[in-house]
């Protein structure tokens, strides 16, 4: 293998496989990056075998060839070297590959590129295609509710289903849950399904993709649609963007019923500005980490209502703010983990906020209202939370 490509191009790459990299295995290639040219460009790819990633950037290729390197290595070299043309060429007897760039030269020991597992194959033709952002937009608003305890690893998940509206406009419902909390979020596609289909997509991967499409946004000639594939045996799924691949297995088993958690009713509805109630959220939880990050929401009527957000400390004081508000409905106290709180309202891009809740020991419901500042529809996002034991 001998060619040649600008560093930076290489840095990003390498930035961007990096974080499918093994970082405990007893296969010592899973703590590599596989180097290898294809079609005139140079791949890079790395996996855990649970996710892996593979990106092309441009290159002049003199000699085809592959190997793999060291991950851990690449990294730090690529980190420091300076900003010009970088020339690979690979000594096949010995696997070694050297890197040439301004006055560094440097040899990398290698693993033979055979024994690098490889990706599952997908129908492309099958593929159901998403507006980057509308698909970034949704990961940001969902994962965080995921579990990220082992315990039950199907709550490390993020349920998805593939079906069509009753327009026949084909969507995605992305929920997940940690038995606390809530969140599900349904978008468009840019084509419709021609089976309905549910899976259950690894929370970790949905991250990585989510910060992919991130670093391309910044980029004007990455624009195209995202390309979801699953494999016909419905164990791996693949995403296709401009120059990056993301596969990951998928979990098996069947995502627990959360639509029998979300309240279908309530007594009490109210209507704040986001922003503000983010701030006294915020502003609770310096005081509410000794208590179990409760905060108590008081929610009373009036010609303006308000929300009081209170949490106290036996060590450190107590903080209380108010919040003016829309309140329809009975007056209501009613206590949350303040952390679940901001995760929600962090989530939420529209400018107000609609909460419902029916007790003090029911859950509550979280719902943009208005337009959210991105540009983007928010209106089918749902978010629950689990209210915690309010002492007396």
């Amino acid at each position: 293998m001998r060619n040649s490509c600008l560093l930076s191009s290489l840095d990003k790459a390498v930035s961007i496989v990096g974080r499918a990299v093994a970082t405990r295995s007893t296969l010592p290639v899973l703590s590599n990056i596989l180097l290898a040219t294809e079609n005139g460009r140079l791949k890079l790819s790395a996996t855990d075998l649970e996710i892996g990633i593979t990106c092309w950037i441009g290159a002049k290729v003199d000699e085809d060839g592959a190997v793999t390197v060291p991950a851990r290595t690449l990294v730090d070299l690529v980190g420091v070297l300076p900003d010009e043309r970088l020339d690979l060429s690979l000594d096949d007897r010995t696997q070694t590959l050297n890197l040439k760039c301004g006055r560094f030269t440097s040899n990398l020991r290698g693993i033979e590129a055979s024994e690098f597992p490889a990706f599952p194959c997908t129908d492309d033709a099958s593929a159901a295609r998403i507006d980057p952002e509308v698909l970034r937009s949704a990961i940001n608003q969902v994962v965080f509710a995921a579990a990220t305890e082992e315990s039950r690893p199907i709550l490390t998940g993020v349920f998805a289903r593939f079906a069509n509206d009753a327009s026949g406009t084909g969507q995605v419902t992305l929920a997940a849950a940690d038995g606390f909390r809530l969140a599900e979020r349904t978008v468009p596609l840019l084509d419709p399904i021609a089976t309905p289909l549910s899976i259950i997509i690894p929370a970790r991967a949905l991250s990585e993709l989510g910060r992919i499409i991130s670093d391309q946004a910044r980029l004007p000639d990455r624009q195209n649609p995202v390309a979801i594939t699953i494999t016909p045996s419905k164990s791996h799924i693949l995403f296709h963007l401009d120059d990056v691949d993301l596969v990951s297995q998928l979990i098996d088993g069947n995502y627990p019923d959360y639509n029998a958690i979300v309240p279908c009713k309530q007594q009490t509805r109210v209507v704040a500005n986001t922003a503000e109630m983010l701030k006294a959220c915020k502003a609770a939880s310096v005081f509410a980490r000794e208590s179990q990050n409760t905060v108590k929401l008081t929610i009373a009527p009036g010609a303006p209502g308000q929300i009081v957000v209170q949490s106290t400390s036996a060590e450190t004081g107590d903080n209380v703010g108010r919040v003016e508000a829309t309140v329809e409905g009975e007056p209501i106290e009613i206590a949350f983990n303040v952390k679940y709180l901001v995760d929600v309202l962090t989530a939420l891009r529209a400018d107000q906020i609609a909460i419902e809740t029916t007790t003090p020991s029911s859950p509550g419901k979280f719902m943009p209202v208005e337009g959210p500042r991105q540009g983007i529809n928010d209106g089918d996002l749902t978010c629950v939370i689990m209210p915690m034991h309010l002492g007396r």
